[in-house]
């Protein structure tokens, strides 16, 4: 008798563990490309290669109504998923994220300012920028205002279809500073300039909508010059004659975010992820794979010199970028985003 009871509470302790095992799976959903591809090498690899659970990686463009859609229906499909800093200012006001402590993740201080919000932490760095061929220009445009002036750069022009960089980059070709952009977009008349700046490009634009395009629309010389994600020109500097002005560039972070709602357990599971995906040996392993800066501070002197000459958050880099204005997206966006695509459609 007592062998058998023996048997079958070994035999339901082997059940729980396996279940709990099973339950560590992790859904994990982000932007693709070349971003996933340095993520797999960097977290996912190295989280299953520890026993803790496989990663099922899916992938999205960043639209909030599927997460809103599972949040309220209570149907949470994905326990992860990356977002950039203006959705997840918006989701976290609209609960659609679960918060974070901040002691999940150790000293602040050892964090890019911004990182570590109330329900994300940014695990990168990343800028939109200026990106040119240099084999299909005989000068190297320097500014914003260079990307305007299509006298002296005659071609078309990439930029991303939408509001948010777009609005900013025309004020800078307009004369505005980096570090005053938020404060003269915030006006009617500031808002009002941008467009009309745009009015002049916009029979050069060719608009792109996703971060594999530039690189590509720059390549086949359809644009000289394009807005860009960095990391997505790094990619390709090896095999091609792309180069970026840091100049003007706008960066911000994309952070990891649990969707409310999700089971207690996965949620925990959810949790030692980012805290394993924000350690300086997974931040520095990421960066290797793609110029995305580390959100640890620490990282950065693991990477080689090379490497580090490309990362956003290089001193020399940094100096004339602006961050983006979280707060102001979260407040204009929707009506900036309804007035340029109807400028747009125009």
């Amino acid at each position: 008798m007592h062998t058998s009871l023996k048997f079958t509470a070994l035999s339901l302790g082997l059940m729980f563990a396996a279940n709990a095992l099973a339950a560590t799976d992790l859904t994990v959903v982000s932007f693709g490309g070349a971003n996933k591809a340095a993520q797999v090498k960097a977290f996912y690899g190295p989280w299953e290669a520890k026993g803790d659970g496989k990663i099922i990686a899916g992938e999205y463009n960043g639209e909030m109504a599927k997460i809103k859609a599972m949040v309220d229906t209570k149907s949470i499909s994905w326990d992860l998923v990356e977002v950039e800093s203006p959705e997840l200012s918006r989701g976290c006001d609209e609960d659609m994220f679960e918060p974070l402590d901040p002691a999940l993740f150790g000293n602040p201080e050892q964090y890019v300012k911004g990182a570590i919000q109330t329900c994300g932490a940014g695990f990168f760095v990343w800028s939109t920028v200026l990106a040119y061929n240099a084999d299909k220009l005989k000068t190297a445009p320097t500014s914003w205002a260079d990307f305007w002036d299509t006298k002296t750069f005659p071609g078309k022009r990439g930029l991303r279809k939408g509001a948010k960089y777009t609005l900013e980059f025309a004020l800078m070709a307009d004369g505005v500073a980096p570090k005053d952009v938020y404060k003269v977009l915030a006006s009617k008349d500031g808002q009002n300039r941008a467009f009309k700046k745009l009015d002049e490009l916009k029979p050069s634009i060719q608009w792109w909508e996703a971060g594999a395009q530039p690189p590509q629309y720059l390549a086949s010389g359809d644009v000289v010059m394009s807005s860009a994600y960095n990391g997505r020109i790094a990619a390709v500097q090896k095999e091609s004659n792309l180069k970026i002005v840091w100049n003007g560039g706008i960066y911000d972070f994309d952070a990891w975010a649990i969707p409310k709602g999700l089971s207690k357990d996965k949620a925990e599971v959810a949790k030692k992820f980012i805290a394993f995906t924000l350690q300086p040996q997974q931040q520095s392993l990421y960066s290797q794979n793609i110029a995305y800066g580390p959100a640890n501070k620490e990282a950065m002197p693991l990477l080689p010199a090379a490497v580090q000459a490309d990362m956003p958050t290089a001193p020399q880099n940094i100096a004339n970028q602006v961050q983006i204005d979280v707060s102001f997206w979260a407040d204009n966006g929707e009506q900036l985003e309804q007035r340029f695509n109807a400028w747009a459609a125009k």
